[in-house]
């Protein structure tokens, strides 16, 4: 008995010593989410010229079924649905931290009875009350089963002596920003997918033209030389080679028609809806060339992409973090107060003369488990480590990006200016092979020579258009978007 009285006075003295240790230890009220971040250029080194033009925006699609779908996108696709509620979990976790902060108030009522044995304190106490001169009839105490009501309120109030509620409201608070630019690049990203997705099936619908007027001109060719067989003017091997060429031709219209539905099938799931058809423009070509953008500088660019901002956020709230973790080793307040009325006679607990009230404080210190506190920094610190790295990969990402899109477009004008003149030269040159193979100037080798490279030309036309149209979604995407 007297090593267990021994044990525990040791006990009384080390704790209290133990809470002054650690409080000394103090924890670094800051925490530098700027340590290790990638230092951007001020400007771009490129080898072509990207200073020109006007800043690029979502004045970009003009086409009015383009904007329509992308509306109905942004109003039902799952995906923005999902990040709203993550929206709303973290603003929930940040009400909660929030709320940590603040002192617990709540109502409490309650009834108890205890019967005290003879040879207690309590018992001796409450048998020796009762025999006094100095209390009236309603102070005396019912024995021997004691009775005792209480109503009123009781509080839990956690002070925040080293600042690991306000970093944990601080982290959540982050982590809210963070998932309003997640929802922003959701957004973005979403609309750059449905634009992507548009200009591919105008494109496509393009060259089921072509191919179709391909078919109808081959479908002559091949009846002239029908003709032209049956009077002994070419042979059956010249039958033969037109049949193929127009097999051939009708094979890339099916697979045409193919990619035309899995595209509106693509478009549809973006839209949140079943497949239907989708109202599109009728020539991709008829959009027009695309507009000369400038850049933006690079620090416009750190501020105005989403996904930069939601990594930097993310950082930010991790840096809190750690400081909340490294707080929670040190001694904690705590402070219990309450005030309501309590008295062991019920006909007397809302008496005036029964109120009462106390506070009691607490000063604990973690010491059995602060391997596990320590582990929970470890953890923290290496999230905040990831943190950096993620935000300074966003980084290069965004530059790569942007440059390599900007030279994309210029490239694709380029090479859409040759593709159109070498159209406009094949175009002539089917018409004249064919005049020539009706008079007889020409073989049927080099109309069907003239047909296959002009449709090919075309068809790369279209494609040069659609990647310059695409390129400048791909833009538009890599400076921030915004919608």
């Amino acid at each position: 008995m007297l090593s267990f009285l021994r044990a525990l006075k040791r006990l009384v003295m080390v704790v209290p010593v133990a809470a002054l240790v650690l409080g000394s230890c103090g924890v670094s009220k800051k925490s530098n989410s700027e340590e290790g971040k990638l230092k951007v250029p001020d400007s771009f080194y490129v080898s072509y010229n990207l200073n020109k033009g006007k800043f690029i925006d979502k004045g970009i699609f003009a086409d009015t079924n383009l904007t329509n779908l992308i509306a109905i996108a942004i109003q039902q696709n799952p995906d923005v649905f999902i990040t709203r509620q993550r929206i709303e979990m973290a603003a929930a976790q940040f009400r909660i931290k929030k709320g940590a902060m603040l002192p617990v108030i709540s109502a409490d009522a309650t009834a108890s009875g205890q019967k005290y044995g003879d040879y207690t304190m309590e018992g001796v106490g409450n048998f020796d009350t009762n025999l006094s001169g100095n209390i009236d009839e309603d102070q005396k105490v019912s024995l021997p089963f004691v009775p005792n009501y209480f109503i009123g309120l009781r509080s839990n109030w956690e002070i925040d002596l080293w600042g690991k509620l306000k970093n944990q409201k601080k982290a959540a608070y982050m982590s809210l920003l963070a998932s309003e630019q997640g929802r922003k690049l959701v957004i973005t990203t979403l609309v750059a997918e449905v634009a992507t997705r548009y200009y591919e099936l105008v494109a496509l619908d393009a060259m089921k033209n072509v191919i179709n007027d391909n078919i109808a001109l081959q479908d002559s060719a091949l009846y002239i030389t029908t003709i032209q067989k049956e009077a002994g003017r070419t042979t059956e091997l010249g039958v033969q080679q037109m049949s193929a060429q127009l097999l051939r031709t009708k094979a890339l219209l099916a697979q045409t028609e193919r990619n035309i539905v899995r595209v509106e099938n693509e478009i549809n799931y973006y839209l949140g809806r079943f497949p239907q058809p989708i109202k599109r423009h009728a020539d991709i070509l008829a959009l027009g060339m695309a507009a000369d953008y400038k850049p933006l500088l690079p620090a416009e660019i750190l501020a105005g992409r989403p996904d930069i901002l939601e990594a930097e956020w993310n950082l930010k709230a991790s840096g809190a973090d750690v400081l909340a973790t490294k707080a929670a080793l040190l001694p904690a307040l705590t402070l219990t107060p309450f005030a309501g009325y309590s008295s062991f006679n019920s006909k007397l607990l809302l008496d005036p003369a029964s109120l009462a009230y106390g506070i009691i404080g607490g000063l604990t210190a973690p010491l059995i488990n602060r391997s596990s506190l320590r582990g929970n920094i470890k953890r923290a610190e290496a999230e905040r480590t990831m943190a950096l790295y993620t935000y300074n990969k966003t980084v290069l990402q965004a530059f790569r990006e942007i440059l390599t899109v900007s030279n994309d477009i210029d490239q694709f004008k380029k090479v859409y200016r040759l593709n159109k003149g070498e159209t406009d030269v094949l175009a002539e040159a089917v018409s004249t092979s064919n005049e020539l193979f009706k008079a007889g100037y020409a073989s049927y080798l080099e109309v069907i020579a003239a047909q296959k490279t002009a449709i090919e030309a075309e068809i790369n036309l279209i494609e040069t258009q659609k990647n310059i149209l695409q390129g400048q979604v791909a833009l538009y995407r890599s400076v921030g978007g915004g919608w």
